[in-house]
C-alpha cells in the first residue's frame, strides 16, 4: 500500500492524533471484512450460455437434466469432502440460523485448529437459468433470472486467512463467494511473528508490537490472490475444472463488498467512554450531507455548500443502540462510513464500499495496447483492492480529523486570529483572510472539497468553481492570474502546499484542522454554540 503524507506513522491523521494521541496506544488500520465474489462471467451472457451447451453438445431442451447431473456430482463433491475429513454435513432450513455462529459452535467443541470445521447447505435465491419459449419465434431459449437452488457453504479455518467460508451455488453459472476478516487473517499472522496479543472478537484491545502488526496487516494487499482463491477452489470445489473446460475459462475474482477499519486503542473503556460520547453528539449534531460526501471523496458545490441539484443518491445519517454501545452511520449510494466502539476501549471507523464505480483510480484503460493512465472508474477486480485500501483510509482519516475538532488545544479566538492579520513572505506582505467576507469564505469551503482530498486541485480547477466560463481569451487570462493570487494567499497563512513538480495543491494539515474548525463554527447554530458555553 502506498504511503500518504496526510497519515502519520500511527495510522490516524495528524490532527486526531495532535489531540488525542497521547490519551491512546496506537492504531491498527486494514481490512475488516471482505466478501469476494468468483464468476464465469462468461456464463452471465445467455447466448454464450447457449453456446456452451452446444460445445458440451446438450440442446436447449434437455438443459435442465444436463445440469441436475453436474448439480449432483457437486453435491457428492461436498459430501465425500466432509465424510473424508470427519466433518459434519448439515441442511439448514431455516434462513434464521447463524452459520457463522453454527461453525464456530462447532470448531470449538471439536477442538478445530485448522482445515474444515463443516458444510452447511440450504436453499437460497441466486441469479441462474431456466428454460423459456417464446411464442413469437416459437423457439427456446435460456433465461438469467432470479430463482432458488440449493448452496453450498463450507467453514474451514484457513492456514493463511483463519476463520472463513465459500459458498457455492450449485447451479448455472456456479458463482462462488467466499468471506474472510483481515482481523482474523492478521492473528495468524502474529502468532507466526510472534507477537502477543488480545483479541475479542474481530478486534485487538492491545497488541504488544503495533508497528510490527501494521506492517503485517500492509503486507495482505501484496499476497497473490488468484493463487490463493484457486486453491481453495480446487479443494471445496473441485468440479469447477470439469465446469469451465468447455470455454476454457477460470474463474474470475471481485470484490463485491469490502470493510476498512482503523481501529485506535484506548487503555480502557473509561479512557474512551468520555470522548466517545462527544464524538457521537458531534457526528450526529454536526456532519451533514455535504459533509457525508466530502467523507467519502465527493464533490459539493461551494457556491451553495449544499448537495448538487443532479445528484441522483440517497444519503443517510443513523444512529443505533446496540446491545454492546451507539454506533454512528452515513451512507452514500450504497457506500458509507461508521462510527462506533468495540469492546468498550477500541474506537473504529470503518468504510464500506459496495459500489467502487463511485471511486477513481489512475491506471489504463482495459484491452488498450498503448497504457495511457488517467483517472478511471475504481473496479471490482483484485487488482484495484490496494487503491480501495486507499481511499478508504482517506475516508476514515477525514473523519477522524473533523472529530479532532470537538477537542481543539488552541480557542476558536487564536485560530481567528492567526489568520486575520496580515502577514509577510519572502519580503512581500500578504493580507489577512475574513471568514466571515462570502468571497474568503467560499474559496475556503472549496479547498477542504472531498473532491480534492485525494487528488489535489489545480488553477483551473478553482477558476471554474469561482468564476463564469470566460467569454475570450483575455478574460482566461485575468481569471487565471486572480487564481493564482488566491493560492500564493493561502500559501502564505501556511493553509496548502504544492506537491512537487506538479501543478497540484494539497491542503496542509494544520490548514485542514484550521479551516474545519472555523467552518464549522460559521455553520453552527446560535441553540448549538449556547449549549457548547454552557
Amino acid at each position: 500500500m502506498s504511503k500518504n503524507s496526510s497519515f502519520t506513522s500511527r495510522g490516524v491523521s495528524p490532527e486526531f492524533d495532535n489531540t488525542f494521541g497521547q490519551l491512546t496506544q496506537g492504531s491498527l488500520f486494514g481490512l475488516d471484512r471482505i466478501r469476494i465474489r468468483g464468476t464465469l462471467r462468461h456464463l452471465f451472457s445467455p447466448s454464450v450460455m447457449e453456446a456452451y451447451l452446444n460445445a458440451s453438445r446438450v440442446l436447449i431442451k434437455d438443459f435442465a437434466s444436463f445440469t441436475q447431473s453436474i448439480t449432483q456430482k457437486v453435491k457428492n463433491s461436498a459430501l465425500d469432502l466432509a465424510a473424508k475429513n470427519g466433518r459434519p454435513y448439515r441442511f439448514l432450513r431455516s434462513g434464521r440460523i447463524s452459520k457463522e455462529e453454527a461453525a464456530r459452535q462447532i470448531a470449538e467443541q471439536d477442538q478445530i485448529t485448522e482445515g474444515l470445521i463443516a458444510v452447511f447447505s440450504s436453499v437460497e435465491s441466486c441469479m441462474s437459468y431456466t428454460v423459456r419459449g417464446f411464442r413469437e419465434t416459437k423457439e427456446i431459449h435460456l433465461v438469467l433470472q432470479e430463482r432458488k437452488c440449493s448452496h453450498y457453504y463450507f467453514y474451514i479455518i484457513h492456514p493463511i486467512f483463519g476463520f472463513m467460508h465459500l459458498r457455492l451455488q450449485s447451479w448455472f453459472p456456479f458463482t462462488v463467494h467466499l468471506c474472510l476478516n483481515g482481523r482474523e487473517w492478521l492473528s495468524r499472522s502474529m502468532d507466526k511473528a510472534g507477537i502477543a496479543y488480545r483479541k475479542k472478537e474481530n478486534c485487538f484491545t492491545w497488541i504488544s508490537d503495533i508497528v510490527k502488526a501494521q506492517k503485517l496487516m500492509d503486507r495482505q494487499m501484496d499476497i497473490d490472490w488468484p493463487k490463493q482463491l484457486d486453491q481453495l477452489l480446487d479443494k471445496l470445489h473441485p468440479q469447477h475444472r470439469r465446469i469451465s473446460a468447455p470455454i476454457n475459462q477460470r474463474y474470475y475474482w471481485s470484490a463485491s463488498d469490502t470493510e476498512f477499519a482503523t481501529d485506535v486503542l484506548f487503555p480502557s473503556p473509561q479512557a474512551l467512554e468520555g470522548l466517545y460520547r462527544q464524538f457521537i453528539h458531534h457526528g450526529i449534531k454536526t456532519f451533514a450531507s455535504p459533509d457525508v460526501m466530502r467523507f467519502l471523496g465527493r464533490w459539493v458545490p461551494t457556491t451553495t455548500g449544499r448537495v448538487y441539484g443532479q445528484f441522483q443518491g440517497e444519503i443517510i445519517s443513523d444512529i443505533k443502540h446496540r446491545p454492546e454501545g451507539v454506533r454512528i452511520k452515513h451512507s452514500l449510494k450504497g457506500n458509507s462510513i461508521k462510527l462506533y466502539d468495540k469492546q468498550g476501549s477500541v474506537l473504529r471507523v470503518e468504510t464500506t464500499i459496495i459500489r467502487p464505480a463511485e471511486f477513481k483510480v489512475y491506471r489504463a484503460a482495459e484491452n488498450d495496447p498503448e497504457q495511457k493512465l488517467a483517472w478511471r472508474e475504481l473496479r471490482r477486480g483484485l487488482a484495484d483492492l490496494p487503491r480501495r485500501a486507499e481511499v478508504s483510509q482517506a475516508a476514515n482519516n477525514r473523519y477522524l480529523s473533523a472529530l479532532a475538532s470537538t477537542q481543539l488545544k488552541e480557542s476558536l479566538k487564536d485560530q481567528v486570529s492567526l489568520l486575520s492579520k496580515p502577514i509577510v513572505r519572502k519580503t512581500r506582505r500578504y493580507r489577512a483572510l475574513n471568514l466571515w467576507a462570502p468571497k474568503d469564505r467560499k474559496l475556503l469551503e472549496l479547498i477542504t472539497g472531498g473532491q480534492y482530498t485525494i487528488n489535489g486541485f489545480r488553477n483551473r480547477d478553482l477558476r471554474r468553481e469561482l468564476y463564469s466560463k470566460p467569454s475570450n481569451e483575455r478574460e482566461h487570462r485575468r481569471q487565471s492570474a486572480k487564481v493564482s493570487r488566491h493560492l500564493a494567499l493561502l500559501r502564505a497563512h501556511g493553509l496548502i502546499k504544492k506537491v512537487s513538480h506538479t501543478h497540484r495543491y494539497h491542503l496542509t494539515d494544520k490548514g485542514r484542522l484550521k479551516i474545519t474548525a472555523l467552518l464549522s463554527a460559521y455553520q453552527a447554530d446560535v441553540q448549538q454554540l449556547i449549549k457548547l458555553a454552557a
